[in-house]
This record gives C-alpha cells, sequence and structure tokens, in this order.
C-alpha cells in the first residue's frame, strides 16, 4: 500500500491555479523527490498534505486513510526554518521540541547520535554552523522514531559541505527503512538521494515514477534512451550530418562538441559508422547516462517559473 495517495488535488488563489489535479502515490520505503522550479507548486503540496493549507478540489491520504491528528502526529516534518532558542543548547531545544510535540523526550541522546551532534548537544544554538542547524532540526523531526519523513527544501541555502552532510543524512534514514518525502528545486541533490521523482511545472504534474525510470524516458516516445557526447574537427558540419541521424531525438551544442539524445537501440558504433560513412571521422565519443538536468530541461524546458 502507498504512504501517500493524491487524487486530483487542486488548489486555487483566487483565478492563479497553484496546483492542478496532480495525481501520484509514494511507495513505502523510497525517498520520493518532488521536483520543480521555484514557483511550482512543491511547497503548496506539502502544506496540503500536512494540512497546514486546505484543499480546493481532489483527495489524499495517508496509508489509506484519511489523514487525522494521530496520523500526523507520526510523521516528521520540516516545512519551514525551525524556530530554535538562540541561547539555548541544541539538546535544550529539543527536550522543547519533545514537550511541544507530547512525545519523544526519551528519543533526544539518539537522534542527536544520528545526526552528528551528540558532542555538540551542549553547545548552544547560536554557535551552530547552518549545516548543523538544519541537522538539529532533522533531529527534532525524528523525536518519537517516526516512519514517514517529510521535508521542504532540506538544502537550501547551505553551502556545498553541508548539503553533503544532509545528504548522507538522508541516505541514511532510507537505509533504516524510513520514507522520505522532500520538495526541491536542486536536480544534483534529487538525483543523487531520491529513489522515485514527481516532476511538477506550473501547479501541473509532467511525470512521475522511479529515477531510473523518468531518465530511461526519451521526450518523444515511451522507449529508453542515452546521451552521447562527441566531436570532430568541424563541429559545424559534424551537427549538420547528424541531424540526418535517423531516430535522432535532439542534439545540443555544448562548450566541447555536441551532445545528442536518441533510443538506446541505436548504438555507439551505429553512430560512429554513420559518420564515418558521411566523410566524418570523431575525434570524440562517449556515451552517458542521461542526467536529470537534461530530463528535466526536456520536460519543463528552460524558462523559470518566476
Amino acid at each position: 500500500m502507498a504512504v501517500l495517495s493524491i487524487e486530483n488535488l487542486s488548489k486555487n488563489y483566487g483565478s492563479v491555479k497553484a496546483l492542478n489535479n496532480v495525481s501520484f502515490a509514494v511507495p513505502p520505503q523510497t525517498v520520493f523527490g518532488i521536483l520543480g522550479p521555484n514557483g511550482s507548486g512543491k511547497t503548496t503540496l506539502l502544506g496540503i498534505v500536512m494540512d497546514i493549507l486546505k484543499v480546493s478540489s481532489g483527495s489524499y491520504a495517508w496509508a489509506g486513510n484519511e489523514a487525522h491528528d494521530v496520523m500526523r502526529r507520526k510523521i516528521g516534518t520540516l516545512l519551514e526554518t525551525p524556530n530554535f532558542y538562540h541561547y539555548l543548547s541544541g539538546e535544550a531545544n529539543l527536550r522543547i521540541a519533545a514537550r511541544i510535540k507530547g512525545h519523544g523526550e526519551e528519543d533526544i541522546d539518539k537522534v542527536l547520535q544520528i545526526v552528528n551532534l551528540h558532542e555538540r548537544r551542549r553547545s548552544k544554538f547560536n554557535t551552530y554552523s547552518l549545516g548543523m542547524k538544519q541537522r538539529l532540526a532533522i533531529a527534532s523531526c525524528l523525536l518519537g522514531d517516526p516512519d514517514i519523513l517529510v521535508f521542504d527544501e532540506p538544502t537550501n541555502g547551505l553551502d556545498p559541505a553541508g548539503i553533503a552532510e544532509i545528504r548522507e543524512l538522508i541516505k541514511d534514514l532510507h537505509r533504516q527503512g524510513k520514507t522520505i518525502i522532500m520538495a526541491s528545486h536542486i536536480l544534483d541533490e534529487v538525483e543523487k538521494v531520491c529513489t522515485h521523482v514527481a516532476i511538477i511545472q506550473r501547479g501541473v504534474l509532467k511525470t512521475v515514477g522511479s529515477v531510473a525510470e523518468v531518465l530511461n524516458t526519451s521526450g518523444t516516445s515511451n522507449a529508453a534512451s542515452i546521451l552521447i557526447e562527441l566531436s570532430a574537427a568541424d563541429n559545424a558540419r559534424l551537427k549538420n550530418i547528424l541531424q540526418q541521424l535517423p531516430g535522432l531525438d535532439s542534439i545540443t551544442q555544448t562548450e566541447n562538441g555536441l551532445e545528442i539524445i536518441c533510443p538506446d537501440s541505436i548504438t555507439a558504433e551505429q553512430v560512429n559508422q554513420f559518420c564515418f560513412e558521411k566523410g566524418m571521422v570523431l575525434g570524440k565519443l562517449n556515451v552517458k547516462r542521461k542526467s536529470l538536468e537534461t530530463r528535466f530541461l526536456e520536460i519543463t524546458g528552460r524558462q523559470s517559473d518566476r
């Protein structure tokens, strides 16, 4: 049974449709990324399923049941910047959070170890780095040992070191069997930590599935596709030749040559032979797995939602 099922969810702000008939299901024990540009409706969607915002139409269910207070208390959430007390220690802040939640005070020592803050548990919050503050916020989410975690932009504003810390923490929590639902606009992070992804643009669900399924779907068909990097002495002529390649999905000029996307039924050897028969000798030919960024741009285009 799906951890979260969303059916035709819509949210209107006057004439503006923040969400438009969005439907998908989150499988258990996955890291499910809700990906989209800023302003695409990700935060609105999380606000609705956590009952912070009221839905205009449609429905959602947690583990097949309607949302209720008891169910929501079993979900660890990080939807906004945590409101910790700056001059209290991390440990003291968690004690206050546990009392507000009504459970989890006995978990404080354990969650501080999970987020690698146990040695700094008595340090004041205002001495923490941004990454440490975010890890303390995740520790607060873990009080009560919830099976489901919901994060909105968990790496937002962090430096590369802080992003790496949160990334590894999310991977560890997933390995412990937790289901993690996270909204993000950072494609690289979603690709590195998520098992499944839903791409939303202007409130409309564009695609959903495992990361492998999303990456292996070409922009023009349901066939699997590959990304090939290639170059030659005359890249302009090479581009003209490649445009004649049967089955070609797209071709893009890069700083170092060209990138083509084509069905995986076309091999690198076939591309090399095709170019050679047209009188073009390749200087580089490299088959790559298509990146989530490439797929994202295929689906959404290159314009921001703002």
